[in-house]
């Protein structure tokens, strides 16, 4: 049996009113007394009448709706982020579409094409590994559709930037290794062109300098954001003919190759080498020993990068200046760094 569509011009009929008074009273109008405002909501809750969201968004010129595209879904981080997204978005009336780059450019692209034919309001990225060309968001934003950075961010274009204070969790992370009687202490860092892995690099750098440590560049080697990436490059370093006795990884997933191959080639934590992550602390915890973390306020940032492109979105005006929110890391220590020093 076809199921009966209720329009308003059955709404109209049954009250012996017109199209555009049920119309007005169903959009709240001033111009409707508030009797007859009653009597057609009644009568539209009676009937299970639904708006036609398609004619609302061609009136309203919005479909609130909002993409999101995140380099991977699976990784806690940007699954917590998207609660955060989800969260807000909710709150004030908008749905999401979800989308996966994959670290890939061309995955990105074809997101921001798709997000640009659906007439999604506004968008939410951490950019991909391979984005350091951003002109298909830079184009999303000339024909009206705002975005908004989080986490991965870029200076090459203007707009509100969401991220945590990657340098000084780095910067911590390093110090603490240190205070813990660690001198060699090794780097493997995320892909070059990403904002996370310049701001990490630098916190790390000056750390050494504080401490008067001297540089090696044979202990920084950058890998793809995998735990295949970490466990790789964890094997080059400890085949150098002096090796580190602690290392700092740049994600949860690079931490995890680096646990996983020290305890394949037989070193313990932290006596041989000493080890610190940026990680969710979820995961962290499961390790054996526990990796000590740099946890990021996921699920806050979402939510402010969301709440900012919502105002974006809803605003009739652009912006006298575009922000940039900076969120603090936090430093867990657990056992895979307690060395026996002072500090």
């Amino acid at each position: 049996m076809k199921k009966v569509s209720i329009t308003i011009k059955e709404i109209a009929r049954q009250l012996g009113i017109s199209k555009s008074t049920v119309s007005r009273a169903l959009r709240d109008s001033s111009e409707i007394s508030e009797e007859t405002k009653q009597k057609v909501i009644d009568l539209a809750e009676q009937l299970n009448y639904y708006p036609n969201p398609i004619a609302i968004s061609l009136l309203k010129n919005r479909t609130q709706t909002i993409g999101v595209i995140v380099p991977d879904i699976a990784n806690r981080f940007y699954s917590s982020a998207i609660g955060g997204v989800e969260d807000i978005a909710y709150s004030r009336g908008y749905h999401t579409m979800i989308y996966q780059s994959h670290e890939l450019l061309e995955r990105e692209r074809s997101a921001t094409r798709h997000i640009a034919s659906r007439r999604v309001d506004g968008l939410v990225v951490a950019i991909s590994s391979q984005s350091e060309n951003i002109d298909h968001f830079a184009s999303l934003q000339e024909q009206g559709i705002p975005v908004v950075f989080f986490d991965r961010v870029s200076d090459a274009m203007q707009t509100h930037k969401v991220r945590v204070d990657d340098y000084k969790g780095a910067f911590d992370a390093t110090e603490h290794l240190i205070k813990r009687g660690c001198r060699r202490i090794a780097h493997i860092a995320g892909p070059r062109p990403v904002s996370i892995t310049r701001f990490r690099l630098e916190g790390y750098k000056d750390a050494l300098r504080k401490y008067g440590i001297e540089f090696q560049e044979e202990w920084v080697l950058h890998s793809e954001i995998t735990q295949a990436g970490g466990t790789e490059r964890t094997y080059q370093l400890m085949a150098l003919r002096e090796r580190p006795d602690a290392i700092f990884g740049a994600s949860d997933r690079i931490t995890m190759g680096i646990h996983w191959a020290l305890r394949q080639l037989g070193y313990k934590m932290p006596d041989d080498v000493a080890v610190v992550g940026f990680c969710d602390l979820a995961m962290s915890s499961l390790l054996d020993p526990p990796v000590s973390s740099v946890t990021q306020p996921s699920f806050e940032m979402g939510q402010q990068a969301t709440s900012l492109l919502l105002d974006l979105i809803e605003s009739k005006n652009t912006p006298a200046e575009f922000e940039t929110r900076v969120l603090q890391s936090n430093l867990v220590i657990n056992k895979s760094s307690m060395r026996g020093a002072n500090g």
